[in-house]
C-alpha cells in the first residue's frame, strides 16, 4: 500500500464510521459496538502496515493541493513520533470500544455515542498525523468539539451539560490563540509545511515574534492538557461515560497539548522563555494536581486530579530544555496511557457493579471483585512507581533529569525535591485508591451488590495491565525500539545514549524512589483521620476552586460586561441596530476614502440615454416613495421597493449583463414574496401623534435619519461611480475572457467565474446561504406571531365564505379559479425553465443559481395559491434540509474528486465525449458543482418558506376546533373549520 491510501484511509476510515453509526437505530448496540470496534482494529492494522517504513527513520507523505497560491495544502504526514501517537489512538480506542459495549446501559442511544467516539479518534488522528500548522489547528478545533458532545453525552444531567460547556470554552479559546501563533509561525518561516517549519528551529528562535508565538502555541497546548492555571476544566469533565474518560486521559484529548509540545520541540525549545512557561507551569500543576487528588472522594474525580499531575510531570520533562528529558516525556507518555486507561475502566466496573464511586461508601470490595481488585492493584502500583512496573522506569528517569537540570533563576535545587514530592504524593493517592475502595469491612447500603463484571468487560484492563508488567519487566525488549523511533523522529539521528535497563544499581534516582514510596504510605497513615471523616475538599487550597473562577468569570463576560457593551450599541429596534451598522460603514469607508482619496477616473464618460435615465429616474422615485411609506404602509412600501428592483434589473439589461438581470429578478421575486409572508406576522404600527408606538418622531430625528440616508447611499454612488470609471487593475476582466472556454470550458464567462475559477469562493458562500437558512428556520420554529396578528385577515375570511366543499374536498372561490388553475398549469413549465436554465448556464445566461430561484418561486406560486397543507400534501419532495443535504455534498464532493486526479482542490476538468450519431458533446465536471448550489439554493429558500408558511397553521392550531374565530366589527363570526 502506498503512503496517501494508506494515510488517506487511516484519518477518513473514523468519519465515515461516525456517519455509519449515526444512521444505526437507536438501540443496536451490538452493530454499532462491531463498527466501531472494526474501525479501531483496522486503524491499529494500518498503522502497523506503517511500521516497517517508520521504523528505519522513513517518513509516509501523502499531500493534496488545496489552495497552492496561498502555501495551504491538505498534507499527511507520518513519521516515528506520529506512528507511535497513531498507535495508542487506534489501540486504546479498540479496547475502550470493547469496554463500552458491556459499560452502557441498554437503554442509552449506543449508536450515537460511538458516532461521537469515533469521530473523536478521526480527529485526535487528523491532529497526529497533519503535516500542515493550519490543517493541524483545524483538526485540533474538531477535538474540542467531539470531546465537548462526548463529555456531555448524557445532557440530561446538569453536570454533563456544565461539564461539556466548560471543557469546550477553555479548550476552543485555547485552540484559537493557537490558531493565531501557527499564523505568525509561518509567517516567520514563510510556509506552513511542517517539514520546513521543523527544519527552522534558529531562524524561529532569533525572530522577534519569537516569543508572541510560543506564548500563542503553548496557550492551546497548555489548555488542552490540563496545565496550570487551565487545569480546573478536566475534573469538571468527569460526568462523561467512563469508557470516554478512560480515552480522553490515557491516549487523545489531554495528550495533544504534550504531543504539540514534543512535536514542535526541536524549534521552540531550548530558550530561557520555553522553560519559564512551560517548565513552571509543568512543576505547579504536577505538585497541585498531587495534592488535590489525595483528598478527592470520587474514584474518578481522583484519578482526573492524578492526570493532571502526571500531565504537570510531562510537560515538566519538555520545558527542561535536555533532549534526555524529552525521552523521559515520551516515555512516560506510553506508561501513563497504560496505566490510566486501566484505572479508569476498574473505577468504571466499580461504579457500574456498586452503583456508586464515593470512597467513603467503598470497602472491602476485594472479596467481592477478587479480579478486578488484583487489576486495579497492578495498575495503581505502575501510577505510583512501585519496581518491576512501567510507572517506575520512567519516574527513576524523571529523577535522574531533575538532579542533571540547569534552569534559570534558581531552581536547580529545587527540582530533586518537587520531584520527590510530587511523587510521594502519587503514592499516597494511589494507596487511597486501593486502599479505600478494595479493603475493609464489606461495604453496606450499596445501590447493587458487587459483583466481577462480564469477562469481555474485564479483558481490556487484563491487556493494559498485561503491558503495565511487561514494560515493567522487560522495557528494552518490549518499547524499546518503539521510544527510539519516536525520539528519533524528533530529535533527527543524533539521539543521547539512554538506558532502559530494569536495574542501574544502587544510585540517587533509586534512592529518591525509595524516599518517595516510604515519604508516601507514611502521609497515607498520617492522613487516614482526616480521610475517614468524610470532610469535603483539601486543607490550605479549598478556595482555590477554579470551577468557581471560572463560573464567576464568565457571569461577569457573558452578563456584566456583554450588557454594559449590548445596552450601549443595541436595542430591541432594528432601526437603530441598522443606524449603528450603517454609520460604522460610513466611517469605515469614508477614512479610506480620505487616506486614498477619490477623483474621477480615466475612463471618458457614456453619454446619457434618455430611456435609461427615464428608468432610473422612476427606480429612484420607488425607492423614495418606500422609504417614506416604510413607517406605516408596509405594503406599500414593499411593493414600491420592488419597483426599484425591477429598475435595477432593467439597468443590467441595458448594460449587456444578463446573468446579472436573471439573477435579480428572481432574487427580486423571492424575497419580495418571503418579505409579504413575514410581513403577516409582525404587530401593527400604530400612528401615534407625532411618533411611532412610545417613541416620538421628532423633527431632528426625521433629519438624522435622513442624512444618515443620504451619507450612505451618496458614498455608494459616488464609489461605484469611481470604480466603472477606472481601467480595472490587471485587466482581470480580460484575463478571464481569454482563459474563460480554454480552462474552463464555457463561454458564459460570469458562470466559469462563479463554478472554477472562484468556485472555492462559491463553495463558502453556499455554506453561509445554508447556514442562515438553517437558522431561520430554528428561530422561526420557536416564533410566535404577536397576538393581534393571529386573527384571520378579512380576505382570508371573505375567501373562506366564497369557497364551497365539491366532492367532500376543500374549492376555491370562482374569483381564484383562474390563478388557481393557471399555477398548476404552469408549475411543470417552469420547472423545465429551471432545467433548462440549469444546463445552458455554463455557456449561454443561466446557471444553477438562477435555476434554483425559478424552482423556488414556481413552489412559492403553490403555496400561495394552495395553501401550506394542499401543497405539502401533494408535492412529497418537498424536503428543504434534504435539498441542503444533497446541495453541499455535491458541490464539496465535486471539489474533493479532483484529488482522485492528483489535481488542486476544486479543479474543474473539462473535455469532449464522443456519442454515437450526436458526435462531439462537451462536458465539464462544473456542471455538478452547479448542481450542487442549484440543489442548495432550492432548499434553502423553501425552507425559510415553509417556516413562514407554517405560521399559518401555528395560528390556526391555537383556535380550537369549532371555536369563534374573533371577527373584525360588522361581520358575522365563523369558525376555525371554515379556515
Amino acid at each position: 500500500m502506498t503512503d496517501a491510501p494508506l494515510l488517506v484511509a487511516l484519518v477518513a476510515l473514523p468519519f465515515v464510521g461516525s456517519v455509519v453509526a449515526g444512521l444505526l437505530p437507536t438501540h443496536a448496540r451490538n452493530a454499532a459496538a462491531a463498527l466501531a470496534g472494526g474501525v479501531a482494529l483496522v486503524g491499529l492494522l494500518l498503522v502497523w502496515v506503517a511500521y516497517p517504513t517508520v521504523s528505519t527513520g522513513g517518513v509516509l507523505r501523502a499531500e493534496f493541493a488545496w489552495m497552492p497560491a496561498l502555501g495551504l495544502n491538505f498534507t499527511l504526514r507520518m513519521d516515528g513520533f506520529a506512528w507511535l501517537f497513531a498507535g495508542l489512538v487506534t489501540g486504546i480506542g479498540a479496547l475502550v470500544v470493547l469496554y463500552a459495549r458491556y459499560y452502557m446501559a441498554e437503554d442509552d442511544p449506543v449508536p450515537r455515542f460511538f458516532a461521537f467516539l469515533l469521530a473523536f479518534m478521526g480527529a485526535m488522528t487528523g491532529v497526529v498525523v497533519s503535516g500542515n500548522l493550519v490543517q493541524l489547528a483545524f483538526f485540533w478545533e474538531l477535538t474540542s468539539l467531539f470531546s465537548f458532545l462526548l463529555i456531555g453525552y448524557w445532557y440530561h444531567t446538569t453536570a454533563a451539560r456544565e461539564g461539556a460547556r466548560m471543557a469546550l470554552t477553555v479548550t476552543a479559546t485555547g485552540g484559537l490563540a493557537q490558531f493565531v501563533g501557527v499564523l505568525v509561525l509561518g509567517h516567520i518561516v514563510g510556509s506552513y509545511d511542517l517539514d520546513t517549519v521543523l527544519a527552522a528551529g534558529d531562524r524561529i528562535r532569533e525572530h522577534p515574534l519569537y516569543v508572541p508565538a510560543l506564548v500563542l502555541i503553548l496557550l492551546g497546548a497548555l489548555t488542552k492538557s490540563a496545565q496550570f492555571p487551565f487545569h480546573f476544566w478536566l475534573p469538571n469533565a468527569m460526568a462523561a461515560p467512563t469508557p470516554v474518560s478512560a480515552y480522553l486521559h490515557s491516549a487523545t484529548l489531554v495528550k495533544a497539548g504534550v504531543f504539540l509540545m514534543a512535536r514542535l520541540w526541536p524549534v521552540l525549545a531550548g530558550t530561557d522563555a520555553w522553560f519559564l512557561i512551560v517548565g513552571t507551569a509543568g512543576l505547579v500543576t504536577m505538585l497541585l494536581g498531587a495534592y488535590v487528588a489525595i483528598f478527592q472522594n470520587d474514584l474518578k474525580g481522583l484519578l482526573a486530579y492524578s492526570t493532571i499531575s502526571h500531565l504537570g510531570l510531562i510537560t515538566l520533562l519538555l520545558g527542561l530544555n535536555s533532549e534526555l528529558a524529552l525521552v523521559a516525556a515520551v516515555f512516560h507518555i506510553l506508561n501513563h496511557a497504560g496505566f490510566k486507561a486501566s484505572l479508569f475502566m476498574a473505577a468504571g466496573i466499580i461504579d457500574h457493579e456498586t452503583g456508586t464511586r464515593d470512597i467513603r461508601r467503598l470497602s472491602g470490595l476485594n472479596r467481592s471483585m477478587p479480579f478486578t481488585a488484583r487489576l486495579a492493584l497492578v495498575a495503581a502500583a505502575a501510577m505510583a512507581g512501585v519496581p518491576l512496573l512501567n510507572g517506575f522506569i520512567s519516574k527513576e528517569m524523571f529523577f535522574a533529569e531533575a538532579l542533571s537540570a540547569e534552569t534559570p533563576l534558581g531552581l536547580t535545587n529545587i527540582l530533586p525535591f518537587a520531584a520527590m514530592l510530587g511523587s510521594a504524593f502519587s503514592v499516597t493517592y494511589s494507596l487511597r485508591f486501593i486502599h479505600g475502595a478494595f479493603f475493609g469491612p464489606d461495604p453496606v447500603d450499596l445501590p447493587r451488590t458487587p459483583h466481577e463484571p462480564a469477562t469481555w468487560m474485564r479483558f481490556p484492563v487484563e491487556i493494559l495491565v498485561l503491558t503495565c508488567i511487561g514494560v515493567g519487566v522487560l522495557p528494552a525488549a518490549t518499547v524499546g525500539p518503539f521510544l527510539d523511533l519516536a525520539v528519533r523522529s524528533i530529535l533527527g539521528s543524533e539521539v543521547p545514549y539512554y538506558s532502559l535497563a530494569v536495574w542501574h544499581g544502587f544510585n540517587l534516582p533509586l534512592l529518591m524512589s525509595l524516599v518517595a514510596l516510604a515519604g508516601g504510605a507514611a502521609l497515607y497513615l498520617l492522613l487516614q483521620k482526616r480521610l475517614c471523616s468524610g470532610i469535603e475538599g483539601e486543607p490550605v487550597l479549598r478556595r482555590l476552586d477554579g470551577k468557581r473562577i471560572f463560573e464567576r468569570t464568565m457571569v461577569f463576560l457573558s452578563w456584566r460586561l456583554a450588557r454594559r457593551v449590548e445596552g450601549m450599541l443595541s436595542t430591541r429596534r432594528l432601526q437603530p441596530q441598522l443606524r449603528l451598522i450603517v454609520v460604522t460603514a460610513v466611517l469605515a469607508a469614508g477614512a479610506a476614502v480620505w487616506l486614498r482619496g477619490l477623483g474621477p477616473g480615466n475612463l471618458p464618460s457614456s453619454p446619457v440615454d434618455p430611456v435609461l435615465a427615464l428608468v432610473w429616474t422612476a427606480g429612484g422615485a420607488c425607492a423614495l416613495g418606500a422609504a417614506w411609506k416604510a413607517k406605516f404602509h408596509r405594503l406599500a412600501a414593499l411593493i414600491l421597493m420592488g419597483g426599484a428592483g425591477l429598475a435595477a434589473c432593467i439597468t443590467f439589461v441595458w448594460s449587456s449583463a444578463p446573468d446579472l438581470a436573471l439573477t435579480q429578478l428572481t432574487v427580486e421575486v423571492v424575497t419580495t414574496v418571503l418579505l409579504l409572508l413575514g410581513l403577516r406576522w409582525l404587530p401593527k404600527r400604530l400612528h401615534i401623534a407625532g411618533g411611532v408606538g412610545p417613541e416620538v418622531l421628532t423633527r431632528t430625528r426625521r433629519i438624522r435619519d435622513l442624512a444618515i440616508a443620504i451619507g450612505a447611499g451618496g458614498g455608494l454612488a459616488a464609489l461605484s461611480y469611481g470604480v466603472m470609471t477606472r481601467t480595472p487593475p490587471d485587466l482581470l476582466a480580460l484575463d478571464f475572457l481569454a482563459r474563460a472556454y480554454t480552462e474552463g470550458g464555457g463561454t458564459n464567462v460570469v458562470n466559469v467565474v462563479l463554478v472554477d475559477f472562484r468556485g472555492f469562493d462559491t463553495l463558502g458562500e453556499i455554506f453561509v446561504v445554508a447556514t442562515v437558512a438553517l437558522a431561520t428556520f430554528a428561530l422561526l420554529r420557536r416564533f410566535r406571531p404577536a397576538p393581534e396578528s393571529m386573527d384571520p385577515p378579512a380576505q382570508q375570511i371573505d375567501q373562506a365564505r366564497s369557497e364551497r366543499p365539491l366532492s367532500g374536498r376543500q374549492q376555491p372561490a370562482d374569483w381564484l379559479l383562474v390563478p388557481f388553475t393557471l399555477t398548476r398549469v404552469l408549475f411543470p413549465v417552469m420547472l423545465l425553465v429551471a432545467a433548462f436554465l440549469l444546463l445552458r448556464g455554463h455557456d449561454l445566461p443561466g446557471g444553477g443559481f438562477s435555476a434554483g430561484m425559478v424552482v423556488a418561486i414556481a413552489v412559492i406560486l403553490q403555496y400561495m395559491i394552495g395553501g401550506t397543507e394542499w401543497t405539502e400534501n401533494r408535492l412529497a419532495w418537498l424536503r428543504p434540509r434534504v435539498w441542503i443535504g444533497v446541495g453541499l455534498l455535491l458541490a464539496a464532493g465535486t471539489g474533493l474528486a479532483a484529488w482522485l486526479f492528483s489535481r488542486p482542490f476544486m479543479t474543474s476538468y473539462f473535455g469532449y465525449l464522443e456519442i454515437p450519431v450526436i458526435g462531439a458533446v462537451p462536458t465539464a465536471s462544473a456542471l455538478l458543482f452547479d448542481l450542487g448550489v442549484f440543489a442548495l439554493v432550492v432548499g434553502a429558500t423553501l425552507l425559510m418558506l415553509v417556516a413562514l408558511a407554517h405560521q399559518s397553521l401555528r395560528g390556526r392550531r391555537a383556535i380550537p376546533p369549532g371555536a369563534a374565530v374573533p371577527e373584525p366589527a360588522g361581520r358575522t363570526p365563523i369558525t376555525a373549520g371554515d379556515i
